[in-house]
């Protein structure tokens, strides 16, 4: 068993558990991804920021 926060999008729970207590559901942990100074995915984010303000 983890320690993490973890969410049902279903039934909108939180618990630790593995599974949703309620429903029995998938869960999603609700934290943030870690910060890294070494960005892997920024110049993705970027490209894909770009291409959204070019559609509006």
């Amino acid at each position: 068993m983890n320690m993490k926060m973890n969410k049902c999008p279903e039934c909108g729970i939180y618990t630790l558990k593995d599974a949703c207590p309620k429903c029995g559901g998938q869960l999603k942990v609700i934290y943030p991804p870690k910060f890294s100074v070494e960005d892997k995915y920024g110049k993705y984010r970027r490209i894909l920021k770009k291409e959204s303000m070019k559609e509006q």
